[in-house]
């Protein structure tokens, strides 16, 4: 790292730091990889699963769906590990190096084994490696920016998520086809390539970044002083209704693509496959994003004032209405019916609208609102808030399994409802949190500032 490059000075107003490009591109091969894997995890799971003697072993769909959700919590909570490594000990571009060769052999595992064994190892492997980048990209992200840019920190993370999407939309319409035609060791290869791909854009762009050093005992310093831990709270309590979102949002993965399998989803001349639907997902945020940048936001600015708080308060209200179409769904599959594959898109139209309000919104506060020496770390705690999502979603199926009285009052349309209500309260709670916090500002190369808004 001789050629290394730190900040030291705000780079000129509306002036793109160099190291983006990379980055972007970097995240847009990691999520097809990541997306690409997850996309068909449930049909594997359920179709395509053997024993060491090469006889079909499969899962039930609940099962499946408690693993799934399992798994995702996994890959979130490991995020706390990466961030503590980057920001204590390794910095976050030799971190985000490291911990991509550990994906990269994740996916070999799942590639050459598709065993309960290769799955287990292969998940795990990926849990950890994905995982622990994830809070040290986005805030290697944001560290690229400085006083005279930081304005453009929206716009710039708003894109990233627009890469995030692209690379996913891409792999979710093909990588369930390559599982159909070709089975899983090619299904889940391709992936695997594209994060080794990924690993080399990155590594393109080293003397392209601004690289923050690692703060070694001052950022455990940092983290348990009265300011860390005020910080640690207060963000806290906002995750916690977050975790709520995400136990609704990934079910469009698992639930969702099983309840696909029970409709008609001929369109356009063509059967689309379950897992395929999950596309939708990536390419209504490749169309929100620029229509709620553009259009929605300043709309609704003219109306009240949109502070980021506001809007993750909107979008959990939207998310909540998002499992309702689902739920009628699911009462028309009960009554024996085969409902057409587009309720399932109109119920896209709202999650994803939940999405745009709550995630971006959520990860680029998480940013603003961590000490300069907690970026990671606090990135990494507001990704537990999808470990604790799925962690319920998770133990709700598993208790379902061994409860069949329970089982069968969340039977049918009862099981959506049942989140829905859930998401609805607890939007009305978060209206009085959002009310009483108190925002405080930090971006590298500043002084720290405070903001109520």
């Amino acid at each position: 790292m001789a050629r290394t490059k730190y900040l030291t000075e705000p780079i000129k107003t509306n002036q793109m730091p160099p190291g983006v490009p990379y980055i972007v591109a970097n995240e847009a091969a990691e999520r097809f990889s990541y997306y690409g894997m997850r996309s068909i995890l449930v049909v594997f799971m359920t179709k395509y699963l053997l024993n060491r003697h090469g006889q079909l072993d499969v899962l039930s769909d609940t099962d499946a769906k408690y693993w799934y959700h399992l798994f995702l919590a996994s890959v979130y909570i490991c995020p706390i590990i990466g961030s503590i490594i980057a920001d204590a000990f390794l910095g976050k571009y030799m971190t985000i190096i490291s911990l991509s060769i550990v994906y990269c052999l994740g996916h070999l595992a799942l590639a050459l084994d598709a065993t309960k064994t290769g799955l287990a190892i292969g998940l795990g492997l990926i849990a950890l490696g994905s995982g622990g980048i994830k809070p040290c990209v986005s805030a290697h992200v944001g560290d690229q920016f400085s006083a005279g840019n930081q304005h453009l920190l929206p716009k710039v993370f708003s894109w990233f998520y627009f890469s995030i999407n692209f690379g996913s939309a891409i792999s979710t319409l093909l990588i369930p086809i390559l599982l159909e035609r070709y089975g899983p060791h090619i299904a889940f290869g391709i992936p695997g390539i594209l994060m080794f791909l990924a690993t080399i854009f990155f590594w393109m762009g080293r003397y392209k970044f601004a690289h923050i050093q690692p703060a070694r005992n001052k950022f455990f310093e940092e983290t348990f002083s009265p300011l860390g831990l005020k910080t640690l709270g207060k963000l806290a309590v906002i995750y916690v209704f977050v975790a709520v979102f995400w136990s609704l949002y990934d079910q469009s993965s698992s639930a969702w693509v099983l309840q696909a399998e029970k409709m008609d989803r001929h369109a356009f001349g063509h059967e689309w496959l379950p897992a395929q639907l999950q596309a939708i997902n990536p390419l209504l945020i490749l169309i929100y994003i620029p229509l709620f940048t553009y259009g929605i936001y300043p709309a609704i600015n003219k109306v009240f004032p949109l502070t980021a708080l506001r809007k993750i308060s909107i979008g959990f209200f939207v998310t909540a209405a998002s499992f309702l179409v689902p739920a009628y769904v699911e009462s028309r599959i009960v009554a024996g019916e085969t409902p057409h594959i587009i309720w399932q898109f109109y119920a896209y139209t709202l999650l994803i609208a939940g999405e745009i309000f709550v995630s971006i919104t959520a990860l680029e506060f998480s940013y603003t609102q961590a000490p300069k020496r907690m970026k990671s770390f606090i990135m990494a705690t507001f990704l537990a808030s999808v470990t604790l999502g799925n962690v319920f979603t998770s133990q709700v199926n598993g208790f379902m399994k061994s409860h069949p009285d329970v089982a069968g009052k969340l039977a049918g349309p009862n099981y959506y409802l049942f989140f829905a209500a859930l998401m609805f309260i607890a939007a009305i709670l978060f209206i009085f949190v959002a009310i009483n916090y108190k925002e405080q500002t930090f971006i590298q190369g500043t002084e720290e500032s405070a903001s109520q808004l």
